[in-house]
C-alpha cells in the first residue's frame, strides 16, 4: 500500500542502526536512496549492497553534515544523480555522557553541532529544491529525552528539544509549499549507540520496567513509523512528534 516508486530519499547517518534500517525499508517501498556516513565505509557498503539486491539505487557519501559545506555537497550530489529530492530524514546523531558542572565546552559543542547544526544545514540545503517542486517530506529524529529531559545527558536532551521546536516551526513555515515536516521520537533502541549502556543488567532491568510493552525496540521498529511519515498515508500530518517508545513517555 505504501508506494515510494520514483522517489528519492536522503538519510543522514544511514550506515547503521535506525538509519540503515530506514534506508532498506524505503528501498523496499520503491525509493532510491542516498545515505551519509561518518567513518564506517564497510557498513555503508553493506547497506548499498542490500539496497542494490532490491533493485534500487543507493549512493553512500562520506560527509560531516554538521558542516554547511559538507551538507550542501550531499544535496548537490543527490540532485546531480537523481534530479530531485523527495524525502529528507535527519537521523545522524550522537549520545554522550555529560554531568553539569563537569561537562566541557567541547562536549557541549560537539553534541550541538552533530545533533542540531547538522539538521539545520541539511534542511537549509534541501528546502529550495523542495519549494521549487512544491513537494517534500522532512523527518527529523528527536527523542524522548527532548520531551522530558535526561539527567547526565542534558546536552543531548537540549539538542533534541531544539529539534522538536524546529520541526513545529518549519511545519508552519513550509506547509504552503506542500512540504510536510515531522519528527519521530524514539526512546531506548537496540543500536550501537546504546549497546554499551544496555549491557549493564541493572540498567536494562530498570529500562524494561519503564516500558509498558516490555521490550527494547529494534531499529526496524523505528523505521516503520518513519516510512509512514514519508508516505502519502501521512500527507495531512505535519508538525507532529510521533512517539515510538513502547509507552514509556506519554507526551506529544
Amino acid at each position: 500500500m505504501i508506494d515510494l516508486e520514483n522517489q528519492v530519499a536522503i538519510i543522514t547517518g544511514g550506515s547503521r542502526g535506525i538509519g540503515a534500517a530506514t534506508a532498506v525499508l524505503l528501498a523496499k517501498a520503491g525509493a532510491n536512496v542516498i545515505i551519509t556516513y561518518n567513518s564506517n565505509e564497510k557498513a555503508a557498503k553493506e547497506v548499498q549492497e542490500e539496497i542494490a539486491s532490491l533493485g534500487r539505487k543507493c549512493i553512500a557519501i562520506r560527509a560531516n553534515v554538521s558542516r554547511q559545506k559538507s551538507a550542501k555537497k550531499v544535496v548537490e550530489k543527490a540532485m546531480q544523480k537523481f534530479g530531485q529530492i523527495d524525502i529528507l530524514i535527519n537521523n545522524a546523531g550522537i549520545w554522550t555522557h555529560g554531568e553539569m558542572g563537569k561537562m566541557t565546552e567541547e562536549i557541549w559543542k560537539e553534541t550541538m553541532e552533530v545533533n542540531l547544526d547538522g539538521v539545520f544545514h541539511m534542511i537549509n540545503a534541501v528546502v529550495p529544491y523542495m519549494k521549487k517542486r512544491r513537494f517534500g517530506k522532512i523527518i527529523n529524529m528527536s527523542s524522548t529525552a527532548g520531551q522530558r529531559g535526561e539527567a547526565f545527558h542534558s546536552h543531548y536532551a537540549a539538542s533534541k528539544g531544539a529539534i522538536i521546536s524546529l520541526t513545529k516551526s518549519l511545519s508552519s513555515e513550509l506547509g504552503s509549499y506542500n512540504i510536510n515536516v515531522n519528527s519521530v521520537a524514539p526512546g531506548w533502541v537496540n543500536t550501537d549507540m546504546s549497546f554499551e549502556a544496555l549491557r549493564n543488567p541493572k540498567l536494562m532491568d530498570e529500562v524494561l520496567k519503564g516500558i509498558p510493552l516490555g521490550r527494547i525496540p529494534t531499529p526496524e521498529d523505528i523505521a516503520g513509523p518513519i516510512l509512514f511519515l514519508a508516505s502519502d498515508l501521512a500527507r495531512h500530518v505535519t508538525g507532529e512528534i510521533l512517539n515510538v517508545n513502547g509507552g514509556s513517555v506519554l507526551a506529544g
